[in-house]
Protein backbone atom coordinates (compact mmCIF):
# COMPACT_ATOMS: atom_id res chain seq x y z
CA UNK A 1 0.00 0.00 0.00
CA UNK A 2 1.18 3.51 -0.81
CA UNK A 3 0.77 6.55 1.42
CA UNK A 4 -0.43 9.74 -0.24
CA UNK A 5 2.13 12.49 0.39
CA UNK A 6 0.57 15.39 -1.51
CA UNK A 7 2.66 17.40 -4.00
CA UNK A 8 6.04 16.46 -2.50
CA UNK A 9 9.20 16.74 -4.62
CA UNK A 10 11.15 13.51 -4.14
CA UNK A 11 13.94 14.04 -6.67
CA UNK A 12 16.48 14.36 -3.87
CA UNK A 13 19.34 13.73 -3.31
CA UNK A 14 20.85 16.19 -5.77
CA UNK A 15 24.49 17.18 -6.31
CA UNK A 16 25.50 20.31 -4.42
CA UNK A 17 27.09 23.03 -6.53
CA UNK A 18 28.52 26.47 -5.93
CA UNK A 19 27.02 28.94 -8.39
CA UNK A 20 29.28 31.89 -9.05
CA UNK A 21 28.53 35.36 -10.40
CA UNK A 22 30.22 38.72 -10.27
CA UNK A 23 28.00 41.14 -8.35
CA UNK A 24 29.06 44.78 -8.66
CA UNK A 25 32.46 43.62 -9.94
CA UNK A 26 33.15 41.15 -7.11
CA UNK A 27 32.88 37.33 -7.17
CA UNK A 28 30.07 35.82 -5.11
CA UNK A 29 29.22 32.16 -4.59
CA UNK A 30 25.99 30.46 -3.54
CA UNK A 31 25.43 26.80 -2.59
CA UNK A 32 22.74 25.39 -4.88
CA UNK A 33 21.38 21.87 -5.40
CA UNK A 34 18.65 22.89 -7.86
CA UNK A 35 20.70 22.54 -11.03
CA UNK A 36 19.29 20.63 -13.99
CA UNK A 37 20.52 19.15 -17.24
CA UNK A 38 18.54 20.60 -20.15
CA UNK A 39 19.97 18.53 -23.02
CA UNK A 40 22.88 16.38 -24.17
CA UNK A 41 23.41 17.95 -27.60
CA UNK A 42 25.53 20.84 -28.73
CA UNK A 43 25.38 23.44 -27.43
CA UNK A 44 24.71 22.11 -23.94
CA UNK A 45 22.38 23.93 -21.55
CA UNK A 46 21.84 23.68 -17.81
CA UNK A 47 19.29 25.33 -15.53
CA UNK A 48 19.74 26.86 -12.10
CA UNK A 49 16.68 27.57 -9.94
CA UNK A 50 17.21 30.38 -7.43
CA UNK A 51 14.93 32.19 -5.03
CA UNK A 52 14.46 35.81 -6.10
CA UNK A 53 15.96 36.99 -2.79
CA UNK A 54 19.46 35.67 -3.56
CA UNK A 55 22.19 38.24 -4.08
CA UNK A 56 23.79 36.08 -6.79
CA UNK A 57 20.80 36.66 -9.11
CA UNK A 58 21.78 40.32 -9.42
CA UNK A 59 25.18 39.36 -10.83
CA UNK A 60 23.75 36.83 -13.28
CA UNK A 61 21.38 39.46 -14.66
CA UNK A 62 24.10 42.17 -14.59
CA UNK A 63 26.71 40.21 -16.56
CA UNK A 64 24.70 37.61 -18.44
CA UNK A 65 27.10 34.93 -17.18
CA UNK A 66 27.50 32.54 -14.26
CA UNK A 67 29.47 29.49 -13.24
CA UNK A 68 28.50 26.13 -11.79
CA UNK A 69 31.28 24.66 -9.65
CA UNK A 70 31.17 21.13 -8.24
CA UNK A 71 32.81 20.96 -4.81
CA UNK A 72 34.22 17.72 -3.43
CA UNK A 73 33.00 16.40 -0.08
CA UNK A 74 36.03 17.79 1.78
CA UNK A 75 34.70 21.28 0.91
CA UNK A 76 31.50 20.70 2.92
CA UNK A 77 32.12 23.43 5.54
CA UNK A 78 32.86 26.24 3.06
CA UNK A 79 30.09 25.04 0.73
CA UNK A 80 27.50 25.02 3.51
CA UNK A 81 28.64 28.48 4.59
CA UNK A 82 27.98 29.73 1.05
CA UNK A 83 24.41 28.52 1.45
CA UNK A 84 23.75 30.26 4.78
CA UNK A 85 25.66 33.55 4.40
CA UNK A 86 24.39 36.19 2.00
CA UNK A 87 26.84 38.02 -0.25
CA UNK A 88 25.06 41.21 0.83
CA UNK A 89 26.59 40.76 4.29
CA UNK A 90 29.65 38.53 3.78
CA UNK A 91 32.55 38.60 1.33
CA UNK A 92 32.52 35.01 0.11
CA UNK A 93 35.07 35.77 -2.63
CA UNK A 94 37.82 35.55 0.02
CA UNK A 95 36.93 31.89 0.74
CA UNK A 96 38.31 30.58 -2.54
CA UNK A 97 40.88 31.18 -5.24
CA UNK A 98 38.91 32.56 -8.19
CA UNK A 99 39.76 32.14 -11.87
CA UNK A 100 38.03 33.17 -15.10
CA UNK A 101 37.67 31.49 -18.48
CA UNK A 102 36.82 32.84 -21.91
CA UNK A 103 33.68 34.69 -20.76
CA UNK A 104 35.74 36.86 -18.33
CA UNK A 105 32.79 37.53 -15.97
CA UNK A 106 31.84 34.05 -14.69
CA UNK A 107 33.97 33.51 -11.57
CA UNK A 108 35.06 29.91 -10.98
CA UNK A 109 36.57 28.25 -7.91
CA UNK A 110 40.04 26.72 -8.28
CA UNK A 111 39.49 24.38 -5.32
CA UNK A 112 36.44 22.78 -6.98
CA UNK A 113 37.45 19.80 -9.14
CA UNK A 114 34.90 20.66 -11.87
CA UNK A 115 33.86 24.09 -13.13
CA UNK A 116 31.45 25.10 -15.90
CA UNK A 117 31.22 28.66 -17.18
CA UNK A 118 27.87 29.58 -18.64
CA UNK A 119 26.47 32.28 -20.87
CA UNK A 120 22.95 33.24 -19.82
CA UNK A 121 20.57 31.96 -22.50
CA UNK A 122 17.20 32.68 -20.91
CA UNK A 123 15.48 33.43 -17.61
CA UNK A 124 12.13 31.97 -16.61
CA UNK A 125 10.29 34.00 -14.01
CA UNK A 126 8.20 32.38 -11.27
CA UNK A 127 6.48 34.27 -8.43
CA UNK A 128 9.19 33.37 -5.88
CA UNK A 129 12.03 32.01 -8.05
CA UNK A 130 13.98 32.58 -11.22
CA UNK A 131 15.30 29.78 -13.38
CA UNK A 132 18.45 30.80 -15.21
CA UNK A 133 19.25 28.73 -18.29
CA UNK A 134 22.88 28.84 -19.27
CA UNK A 135 24.77 27.64 -22.29
CA UNK A 136 27.90 25.85 -21.11
CA UNK A 137 30.75 27.64 -22.87
CA UNK A 138 33.67 25.99 -21.10
CA UNK A 139 34.27 23.14 -18.65
CA UNK A 140 37.41 22.84 -16.57
CA UNK A 141 38.34 19.64 -14.71
CA UNK A 142 41.18 18.72 -12.39
CA UNK A 143 43.05 15.85 -14.02
CA UNK A 144 42.91 14.00 -10.69
CA UNK A 145 39.14 13.42 -11.10
CA UNK A 146 39.35 12.09 -14.66
CA UNK A 147 39.38 8.50 -15.88
CA UNK A 148 39.71 7.99 -19.64
CA UNK A 149 39.15 11.75 -20.16
CA UNK A 150 35.76 11.64 -18.39
CA UNK A 151 34.78 12.84 -14.93
CA UNK A 152 34.91 9.85 -12.60
CA UNK A 153 32.28 10.31 -9.86
CA UNK A 154 34.25 8.13 -7.44
CA UNK A 155 37.32 10.35 -7.81
CA UNK A 156 35.21 13.54 -7.80
CA UNK A 157 33.52 12.69 -4.47
CA UNK A 158 30.60 15.10 -4.92
CA UNK A 159 28.31 16.06 -2.05
CA UNK A 160 24.64 15.21 -2.36
CA UNK A 161 21.91 17.33 -0.76
CA UNK A 162 18.77 15.67 0.58
CA UNK A 163 15.87 17.96 1.51
CA UNK A 164 13.86 15.60 3.77
CA UNK A 165 16.60 15.17 6.38
CA UNK A 166 18.46 18.36 5.41
CA UNK A 167 21.77 16.52 5.25
CA UNK A 168 24.67 16.09 2.88
CA UNK A 169 25.38 12.57 1.66
CA UNK A 170 28.17 10.72 -0.15
CA UNK A 171 27.85 8.93 -3.45
CA UNK A 172 27.40 5.16 -3.11
CA UNK A 173 28.47 2.22 -5.22
CA UNK A 174 27.26 1.77 -8.82
CA UNK A 175 24.46 -0.78 -9.22
CA UNK A 176 24.32 -1.37 -12.99
CA UNK A 177 25.50 -0.08 -16.36
CA UNK A 178 23.08 2.40 -17.99
CA UNK A 179 21.47 1.50 -21.31
CA UNK A 180 22.69 -2.05 -20.80
CA UNK A 181 21.08 -3.85 -17.84
CA UNK A 182 17.61 -3.39 -19.37
CA UNK A 183 18.65 -5.46 -22.39
CA UNK A 184 18.08 -8.54 -20.23
CA UNK A 185 14.34 -7.89 -20.62
CA UNK A 186 14.34 -8.03 -24.44
CA UNK A 187 12.06 -10.72 -25.70
CA UNK A 188 9.98 -10.94 -22.52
Amino acid sequence: MKKTMGPLNCLYPMPVTLVGANVSGKPNYLAVAHVGIMNHGKPQYISVGLSRRHYTNEGIRENGTFSVNIPAEEMVVATDYCGIASGRNADKSALFETFYGELKTAPMISECPVNMECLLYDTIEFPTHEVFIGEIRGTYCDEAVLSNDEVDPVKLKPMLFEMGTKRYWRLGDPIAKCWNIGKTMKGK
